[in-house]
Parts: C-alpha cells; sequence; structure tokens
C-alpha cells in the first residue's frame, strides 16, 4: 500500500502509514528487563508544547536512542504514604462529620480492613459495619447511599489534610529530587489517575516547596487531554495542523492500540481477581498519562522511568515499554511487581538514588 507523503509544520515528511506507529511508538513486543534507558551529562532542551508532534523514533533502524532520562512521578504512596496516613484520619473524620461516635479506626484496625478488602474503600466500610453493626436508623435499601455519603465525606477531608502538616511527605524524596534537578534530569509528576483526585495529589506536590515546584512539570487530565496521543486515544480531537491523511492513519492505530489494550485488561482482570482491578476506560487513560508525560519530556518513553508505587501504573508502564522501580507504600508492602525493574522501600541510601537509576544499579527488594 503506497501513500504520499505528508508534511507537519511545514518540517517533518512522513511516508504513511507504515510510519505513523513510529509516531506513537507502540510495542511491538512486551517489555522486558532488557530495555535500556542510558545515563546522560547536563542537557538542556527547547520548550515543547503537550500537543506537539512526539519525537520520531528509531527503532526500525536499531541506531539506539538519546541518552537523555526524564522521570515520572506518581502522587499517592509515592511522595507521601498516604494509604498509611491520610487515609485513616480522613476516614475518623468522616465518621465524626457524620455523628458515627461508635466508628473510629485505630490503626490495626484500619490495617486489617485495608488487607482483607485488597484496598477497595467501599469493602472497607462494608466489612467494618457488617462486622460491628450499621446504624439502627439507616434503612437497609439505603445502605449503598450511607457508604457513599462516607466516601463523599472521606474524599473531603483528606483534600484537606494533604494540604496540612498531618500528612508529611516521604522521607528523602525532597532530596531525591533536589539531585535529579541538579542534574538536569526533568520531573513530571502524573495526578490523573490517583485513587483520591487530583485536588489532593497537586496538594501533595505542593509540600515540595514553591522552587521545586517551579522546576518540574504536572500533568493532570486536561493535560492528557491535549496531548497528541491523547487526543488520538481519548478522542479529543486533533489539531489542524494534521493534515487529513494523517488523522485517518493515525485513527486507525489509535483504534488498534485500543483493541490491544482492552484485551490486556481483560486478561489482568481474569488473572489478578485478588487484586485491585481498574476499568479498561482507567487503564486506558493511565497509559494515555504516561505517554503524555514521555510528550513533555520530549523523550522517548523508554527514556522516561516511572517511579510508581500502584499495580496499575506498573502494568501501564510494561504495556507501553516504560522503565518503571516501585517505591513500596502501606497498601504495597507484600506486593509483588515481577514486571518492575526494581523494587524498593525508600529514597536515598541503600534505596532509589539518581546514581542507582543512571547505572542502573538496582537492589530489589522482591
Amino acid at each position: 500500500m503506497e501513500a504520499a507523503p505528508s508534511t507537519i509544520h511545514g518540517a517533518r515528511s512522513l511516508l504513511l502509514p507504515r510510519p505513523i506507529l513510529s509516531i506513537y511508538n507502540f510495542p511491538l513486543s512486551p517489555f522486558h528487563s532488557s530495555v535500556s534507558f542510558l545515563s546522560s551529562s547536563k542537557f538542556s532542551r527547547p520548550n515543547r508544547s503537550l500537543i506537539s508532534i512526539p519525537p520520531l523514533c528509531s527503532n526500525s533502524t536499531g541506531s539506539g536512542f538519546s541518552d537523555d532520562l526524564s522521570l515520572l512521578f506518581e502522587v499517592e504512596g509515592v511522595l507521601a504514604d498516604v494509604y498509611r496516613v491520610g487515609n485513616r484520619q480522613a476516614f475518623n473524620v468522616a465518621f465524626k462529620s457524620l455523628g458515627l461516635d461508635c466508628a473510629n479506626w485505630s490503626e490495626p484496625v484500619y490495617t486489617d480492613l485495608l488487607k482483607r478488602s485488597s484496598g477497595d474503600e467501599k469493602t472497607m466500610l462494608l466489612l467494618f459495619f457488617n462486622r460491628i453493626g450499621w446504624p439502627t436508623s439507616l434503612p437497609t435499601n439505603e445502605k449503598d447511599s450511607f457508604v457513599k455519603s462516607v466516601l463523599r465525606e472521606k474524599k473531603k477531608a483528606l483534600e484537606d489534610l494533604a494540604s496540612s502538616s498531618s500528612l508529611p511527605l516521604r522521607p528523602g524524596v525532597e532530596s531525591f529530587i533536589d539531585d535529579a534537578l541538579n542534574e538536569s534530569v526533568p520531573i513530571v509528576m502524573l495526578t490523573t489517575y490517583g485513587r483520591n483526585g487530583e485536588k489532593t495529589a497537586r496538594s501533595m506536590i505542593e509540600k515540595l516547596g514553591q522552587d521545586r515546584v517551579s522546576k518540574i512539570k504536572i500533568i493532570g487530565k486536561k493535560e492528557v487531554e491535549e496531548s497528541f496521543y491523547g487526543q488520538l486515544i481519548l478522542g479529543k480531537g486533533l489539531g489542524s495542523s494534521l493534515d487529513e491523511q494523517l488523522i485517518k492513519e493515525a485513527q486507525k492505530a489509535a483504534s488498534w492500540e485500543k483493541q490491544r489494550v482492552a484485551k490486556e485488561v481483560a486478561s489482568i482482570l481474569k488473572l489478578s481477581v485478588d487484586l485491585h482491578a481498574d476499568s479498561p476506560e482507567k487503564f486506558e487513560m493511565i497509559i494515555a498519562t504516561l505517554r503524555a508525560g514521555a510528550e513533555i519530556a520530549g523523550l522517548d518513553v523508554r527514556n522516561c522511568v516511572l517511579i510508581s508505587g500502584s499495580q496499575t501504573g506498573v502494568r501501564a508502564a510494561e504495556r507501553v515499554a516504560m522503565p518503571c522501580v516501585v517505591i513500596r507504600n502501606s497498601l504495597t508492602a507484600r506486593a509483588e511487581f515481577k514486571s518492575a525493574n526494581a523494587v524498593m522501600d525508600g529514597f536515598g541510601g541503600a534505596d532509589l538514588t539518581i546514581s542507582k537509576l543512571r547505572n542502573k544499579r538496582w537492589s530489589s527488594t522482591q
């Protein structure tokens, strides 16, 4: 099948349709530990718009990639162990605001519920009230609405806690980010797929201080939807700078990727029913977030490293062939992350450092 070249911004030509796959760098085989990302010296790059065309990849030629490095951070569980500190306190505030004096979760009670529910908060509430008894004035057919009201109050309470000193950052994370910035390693914070929403995630990021925040990029739902990949996969429309032929071929590739993601998620749901499972739509958003993060960093996904604290983040990184390092938190203390490059307990010292990332000297605790 032949197609005429297509000019983008008058500066780059593509022969369609085969090279279109290189634009998105869709992985053609599962990611494995031999995929490399390399060290780099200090570098600078021009500012890139989120909706600009991502750099073309050269994997078909075997010539390798840039030795640049960028770090993509999940927020919940990575910047702060929200599951151990924030969530329990927020539930207790919610109980008090609703006049539930009989409900107050100590750390042992919360930990037990967390394990038995695999972290699903609705299940935690059902387990708890089934054990101690539901409010006597609550009709049986209103249990679901009651649980939803508790979760709404809990979310509000956590948003307040996230901006207070009651929810501290994890030890060593500020020094780790300083080291990265001092070596001109771009930092991208991902706020789109945490369990407690973007407002809570952004409040935790602000704890890093204005000086650090001014030097990092933050990607929320809006930025993902405006990214090149997000416009294709999430159906938010394409910029007028793309010609009609490129749009058609890009949408074909996007449809193919959607089908592949759906099959992958279906497989995950069948094989990992004991873990917190996300919907295909949310998994698709996580993948779009990782690609948008690489896009704003101006690097190929294989030169970015996801610093993750969640199973879904690890799976999405594997899907797009992005290296991933897990930082354990109270929710994932005993979980296995077989596809991660490394699993560590924190930042600095014997745990994760920039030099280890540079040299790939993993000290995995799996």
